[in-house]
């Protein structure tokens, strides 16, 4: 059986949909492939769930610190842990069945279950069907990278899609890996009680941050009994009466669960791709140009599996960038964009542009300041006052190059500066602004009036 489409997508993730809805409005065809779950990385073991969890874990936070804020709860808290990994399945569920739900009712769009794989240029098999399109969209996402260490194919390790699956808080999960993912799983694990490990290759962790800004993070999770070390030459992984046996560096650790989280890998390996003439980089990105084409003609990548993002907020950008070049008559570039992200540990960092070690490779003069959570009222008030807010400005032009908000309500106070940056206003514009008060923001302006040469 062969049908054909005006335009094929494959992958229900963040692009896939919306792109759907774009094209099938346009009067066009439409195929949407997918060979799991819609709602992608984001709806079902990224954002979503793990976000619920942080939610989850912060209240038993905040109870265990009721006291001191005068509010006193008469007893000792408890996590259940089969209700917290309910109500996380609960949110992804309903969201993807919102997805699905979209896709079917969609005029001009069919869903199809199945994996895809390209059978020639803009031909794909999806089961016993084949299919062809005008254009086609891969926006298949990635997986949990797996390295190859010593063992570890030995023992029952965990990645960041089979943590959600716990029903019970570890007795001691140590977490290979200490950047924004493996971290958010060592509060959550943390705060529902669990003794957490964090073993980290780099000198630091987060490595792509500042110091100044890794340090504070190291400091607010070492600060909630999480154990953090960094600089780690060798780990080695066996199985263990009651658990796995872990030795780092000589020294052995006790392990009930092993968190596996050191990276992210494209989901390309299994698409046939060099049948369609789709070329991949070293790491098994499809490489792609400013509007997102592949180097075969007819063929766009979206999505974490293009390597220009890793981010939901980047691959619904690249639908955005891929509709309004295709239909809405604009040449919108990625390169355009203003890299913007956050760790969503507890205080959460939100961060837009160049770090000050990535602007000062530019070889420009630069402006910094930086501002303890401790001097912003509105962490006073809450009595959250961990962390710092940190902004770099170009010392010729005045022009803000990035910033670093960590502490209380960071990932939302980091969107004025990211549409100040996106803009390309000065720090003397920002330094003007009337903010309201009492909030985090209301600090930005103070906060660009002390900036100093760095």
């Amino acid at each position: 059986m062969s049908r054909h489409f005006d335009v094929i997508i494959v992958g229900a993730g963040q692009a896939g949909p919306p792109l759907a809805a774009r094209l099938t409005a346009a009067g066009r065809s439409v195929a949407v492939v997918e060979r799991k779950l819609p709602g992608g990385t984001c709806v079902n073991t990224g954002c979503m769930p793990t976000k619920t969890l942080v939610a989850s874990a912060r209240v038993a936070h905040l109870a265990r610190r009721a006291a001191d804020f005068g509010v006193l709860t008469g007893g000792a808290v408890g996590i259940d842990m089969a209700r917290v990994r309910s109500r996380a399945d609960t949110v992804s569920s309903n969201a993807r069945r919102g997805v699905a739900d979209w896709l079917q009712g969609m005029d001009g769009c069919t869903l199809l279950h199945g994996h895809a794989r390209f059978e020639g240029p803009r031909t794909l098999r999806v089961g016993d069907e084949t299919i062809t399109g005008d254009q086609v969209f891969l926006n298949v996402g990635g997986r949990a990278l797996v390295p190859d260490l010593p063992g570890l194919d030995r023992v029952p390790y965990l990645t960041n899609t089979s943590i959600l699956r716990l029903d019970r808080v570890p007795r001691h999960l140590v977490i290979v890996g200490g950047s924004y993912i493996g971290l958010e799983f060592a509060q959550i694990h943390r705060r529902f009680g669990a003794e957490v490990t964090v073993l980290e290759r780099g000198p630091a962790l987060v490595g792509r941050e500042d110091d100044d800004v890794s340090t504070a993070v190291r400091e607010i999770l070492e600060g909630e009994g999480i154990a953090i070390r960094t600089g780690v030459s060798a780990m080695r992984f066996a199985p263990a009466a009651g658990g796995i046996d872990v030795e780092v560096d000589g020294e052995r650790l006790d392990a009930s669960h092993v968190l596996v989280a050191v990276g992210r890998r494209p989901n390309t390996d299994d698409l046939a791709l060099e049948r369609a003439g789709v070329a991949v980089d070293a790491k098994g990105y499809i490489t792609v140009d400013d509007g997102l084409q592949t180097s075969a003609p007819g063929i766009w990548a979206l999505g974490d599996c293009n390597g220009r993002g890793a981010f939901t907020h980047t691959a619904y950008n690249d639908y955005e960038i891929v509709a309004a070049n295709l239909l809405d008559g604009e040449s919108r570039r990625v390169g355009d964009r203003v890299p913007a992200y956050a760790l969503f540990i507890d205080p959460p960092l939100g961060r837009v542009g160049m770090t000050q070690r990535e602007a000062a490779a530019s070889g420009r003069p630069l402006l910094v300041a930086t501002r303890p959570m401790r001097r912003v009222g509105r962490a006073i008030e809450k009595d959250e006052t961990r962390g710092i807010m940190k902004v770099v400005a170009d010392a010729a032009t005045g022009r803000m190059l990035g910033a670093a908000i960590l502490g209380t309500g960071g990932d939302e106070a980091v969107h004025g500066l990211i549409d100040m940056i996106s803009v390309g206003a000065t720090a003397d514009q920002l330094r003007r602004t009337v903010p309201v008060h009492p909030t985090v923001s209301e600090l930005l302006p103070t906060l660009v009036s002390e900036l100093r040469p760095a």
